[in-house]
């Protein structure tokens, strides 16, 4: 892929997300949601009724056009490349399939470490290029309007999916491997973080202009396990791509982490070593004690109940109003903590946009 300066992308009208990430002073608060572009909205549905859900992932056009959906409709302040954490796996030579009413379904997962023989190291540029091509068409298709961020789930979180073959309430296939086979579980894990810095790397190659990593499984780890399984990982991913963009002479970008049910403890330790610009922080972690765990060089994203935005127009803008003036303006970015829930009334949404501007 060609280096950024030949794509000659429109210019960012609006940075306030940027600002915010890097802790720069901002006019308000920058808001977007988790899953935006997504099934609450009726045009995605729609859109839904005609294309499978991985052909419009890997459908530069398609996705573009899902990923400029919630923009065109909302005043939000960054758009996300519509795309799933589940393309590694694939392009490790997994199968997934997205099922209907169940979600990603992986027909043949890995039962024991002799099966990782299985997985192939993907060329990232080939293999996920679409991802690359889809960013590039999107941030053209912006015209400059918000930034777009790109993204990838964490080692931790793949695996889990790649063991247990799907979602799961328990995850004890996956995390019993961190017991049983902790040598080939960090092998595993090392494969996916090998990835992730490359497909990461392209995308930013690709015009993204912030990454966000998803942690999804965090919650099943306890602090031992998030010590040894996570945080390495995590933070190689960022130190990794970071210095790769440097010796490619390409500015780097704002990185998120996203450690869904991650403890107090764990939190705490990811902001300490300040890999990261911003951590996310799902709707149980108390904001005031955040920022005191987090110290002041670190931004924060969230943290609104996705199941708040079921409540009345009213309740929803009071709440995110609250959340809002507890975080404060500076080094916060407003969000859900987690994706917005498929059946979201639309009014809520707006109202959770214009309560956040409002401040």
């Amino acid at each position: 892929m060609t280096g950024m300066m030949q794509h000659n992308f429109p210019k960012l009208k609006n940075d306030r997300f940027l600002r915010a990430a890097r802790g720069e002073e901002v006019d308000k608060i920058p808001v977007w949601i988790m899953r935006q572009a997504g099934r609450y909205l009726p045009e995605f549905r729609e859109f839904r009724t005609k294309h499978d859900f991985f052909s419009i992932c890997q459908t530069p056009e398609f996705a573009c056009e899902v990923t400029l959906q919630p923009i065109k409709r909302f005043d939000l302040d960054a758009s996300i490349i519509f795309s799933d954490i589940l393309v590694i796996p694939q392009a490790m030579g997994l199968t997934v399939e997205m099922k209907s009413g169940v979600g990603p379904v992986l027909p043949q997962p890995i039962a024991n470490p002799g099966e990782l023989s299985r997985l192939k190291i993907p060329n990232v540029e080939k293999d996920l290029g679409y991802v690359g091509h889809a960013i590039t068409l999107t941030r053209h298709r912006l015209e400059g309007k918000v930034p777009l961020i790109g993204f990838t789930g964490a080692p931790w979180t793949l695996m889990g999916y790649m063991i247990q073959g799907g979602g799961s309430s328990t995850m004890a296939q996956a995390r019993s491997w961190l017991y049983k086979y902790p040598e080939d579980s960090l092998k595993l894990l090392q494969l996916i973080t090998d990835v992730i810095v490359d497909y990461l790397v392209m995308q930013v190659q690709a015009g993204a202009q912030a990454l966000q990593v998803f942690e999804s499984h965090a919650d099943y780890l306890n602090d031992e396990l998030f010590d040894k399984y996570s945080l390495p990982f995590l933070n190689q991913i960022s130190k990794r791509v970071k210095s790769k963009l440097n010796e490619l002479q390409i500015p780097d970008v704002p990185m998120i982490a996203f450690p869904k049910g991650a403890t107090y403890d764990s939190l705490e330790l990811l902001a300490k070593d300040q890999c990261y610009d911003v951590i996310g922080i799902d709707w149980t972690v108390n904001p005031v004690e955040a920022r005191e765990r987090f110290g002041s060089n670190i931004s924060i994203q969230g943290n609104m109940d996705p199941c708040a935005m079921y409540s009345t127009e009213k309740e929803v803008y009071a709440r995110a109003r609250e959340i809002a003036n507890t975080f404060g303006k500076s080094r916060y970015i407003a969000n859900l903590g987690h994706g917005i829930l498929p059946d979201t009334p639309i009014s809520s949404v707006e109202a959770f946009i214009r309560a956040i501007h409002s401040i």
